[in-house]
Protein backbone atom coordinates (compact mmCIF):
# COMPACT_ATOMS: atom_id res chain seq x y z
CA UNK A 1 0.00 0.00 0.00
CA UNK A 2 1.69 3.21 -1.00
CA UNK A 3 0.76 6.90 0.66
CA UNK A 4 1.77 10.16 0.36
CA UNK A 5 2.85 12.39 3.20
CA UNK A 6 2.00 16.27 3.24
CA UNK A 7 5.59 16.73 1.92
CA UNK A 8 4.75 14.89 -1.18
CA UNK A 9 7.19 11.93 -0.43
CA UNK A 10 5.82 8.67 -0.71
CA UNK A 11 5.58 6.48 2.42
CA UNK A 12 5.11 2.94 1.63
CA UNK A 13 3.26 0.08 4.07
CA UNK A 14 5.69 -2.96 5.28
CA UNK A 15 3.97 -4.06 7.83
CA UNK A 16 0.18 -5.72 8.30
CA UNK A 17 -0.32 -3.27 10.56
CA UNK A 18 -3.65 -0.77 10.99
CA UNK A 19 -3.87 2.50 10.11
CA UNK A 20 -4.05 4.81 13.02
CA UNK A 21 -7.26 5.72 15.04
CA UNK A 22 -6.65 9.07 14.21
CA UNK A 23 -6.04 8.43 10.20
CA UNK A 24 -9.51 6.11 10.84
CA UNK A 25 -11.57 8.62 12.66
CA UNK A 26 -10.45 10.97 10.22
CA UNK A 27 -11.64 9.06 6.77
CA UNK A 28 -14.98 8.67 8.44
CA UNK A 29 -15.43 11.86 9.45
CA UNK A 30 -14.18 13.34 5.79
CA UNK A 31 -17.08 10.31 4.47
CA UNK A 32 -19.73 11.65 6.53
CA UNK A 33 -19.75 15.17 5.59
CA UNK A 34 -18.99 14.36 2.44
CA UNK A 35 -22.31 12.14 2.24
CA UNK A 36 -23.77 15.08 4.07
CA UNK A 37 -23.07 17.77 1.95
CA UNK A 38 -24.60 15.62 -1.31
CA UNK A 39 -27.89 14.93 0.93
CA UNK A 40 -27.78 19.12 1.46
CA UNK A 41 -27.33 19.43 -2.46
CA UNK A 42 -29.99 17.26 -2.71
CA UNK A 43 -32.45 18.99 -0.54
CA UNK A 44 -31.78 22.38 -2.12
CA UNK A 45 -32.47 21.10 -5.58
CA UNK A 46 -35.59 19.84 -4.29
CA UNK A 47 -36.94 23.33 -3.21
CA UNK A 48 -35.58 24.44 -6.51
CA UNK A 49 -37.58 22.09 -8.90
CA UNK A 50 -40.51 21.17 -7.13
CA UNK A 51 -42.40 23.71 -9.59
CA UNK A 52 -40.21 23.20 -12.12
CA UNK A 53 -39.89 19.80 -12.22
CA UNK A 54 -41.62 17.59 -9.83
CA UNK A 55 -40.66 13.98 -10.26
CA UNK A 56 -37.19 15.36 -10.45
CA UNK A 57 -37.70 16.63 -6.90
CA UNK A 58 -38.98 13.47 -5.80
CA UNK A 59 -36.41 11.44 -6.54
CA UNK A 60 -34.10 14.42 -4.78
CA UNK A 61 -36.14 14.28 -1.97
CA UNK A 62 -36.12 10.68 -1.59
CA UNK A 63 -32.31 11.03 -1.82
CA UNK A 64 -32.26 13.91 0.58
CA UNK A 65 -34.59 11.29 2.88
CA UNK A 66 -32.18 8.22 2.47
CA UNK A 67 -28.60 9.97 2.71
CA UNK A 68 -28.53 10.25 6.67
CA UNK A 69 -29.23 6.58 6.90
CA UNK A 70 -26.54 5.71 4.53
CA UNK A 71 -23.96 7.92 5.84
CA UNK A 72 -24.66 6.73 9.34
CA UNK A 73 -24.08 3.16 8.32
CA UNK A 74 -20.66 4.11 6.15
CA UNK A 75 -19.32 6.15 9.17
CA UNK A 76 -19.83 3.69 11.46
CA UNK A 77 -18.46 0.87 9.56
CA UNK A 78 -15.20 -0.87 11.03
CA UNK A 79 -12.66 -0.17 11.17
CA UNK A 80 -10.85 -2.10 8.01
CA UNK A 81 -9.45 -5.49 8.39
CA UNK A 82 -5.75 -5.60 8.61
CA UNK A 83 -4.37 -6.28 5.54
CA UNK A 84 -2.84 -9.81 5.11
CA UNK A 85 1.16 -10.64 5.80
CA UNK A 86 3.34 -11.56 2.92
CA UNK A 87 4.02 -15.43 3.51
CA UNK A 88 7.49 -15.68 5.02
CA UNK A 89 7.39 -19.40 4.70
CA UNK A 90 9.75 -20.23 1.56
CA UNK A 91 9.37 -24.29 0.56
CA UNK A 92 11.75 -26.14 -0.20
CA UNK A 93 12.93 -27.00 -3.40
CA UNK A 94 11.49 -30.10 -4.74
CA UNK A 95 14.08 -32.53 -5.96
CA UNK A 96 12.99 -34.65 -8.73
CA UNK A 97 12.42 -38.64 -8.71
CA UNK A 98 14.45 -40.47 -10.80
CA UNK A 99 13.25 -42.27 -13.90
CA UNK A 100 13.47 -46.06 -14.19
CA UNK A 101 15.40 -45.50 -17.18
CA UNK A 102 18.25 -43.81 -15.06
CA UNK A 103 18.57 -46.76 -12.89
CA UNK A 104 20.66 -49.84 -13.59
CA UNK A 105 18.88 -53.12 -12.15
CA UNK A 106 21.74 -55.79 -10.75
CA UNK A 107 21.00 -57.51 -14.01
CA UNK A 108 21.86 -55.66 -16.10
CA UNK A 109 25.32 -55.28 -15.12
CA UNK A 110 26.32 -58.24 -16.01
Amino acid sequence: MERTKRNGSEVFRITGARMSLAEDVRGRQRRYVISMLIRTLSVVATIVLWNVQRPVAIVTLVAGALLPYIAVVIANAGRESTPSLPSHFVPAPVRPALDDGNLKKSSDQS
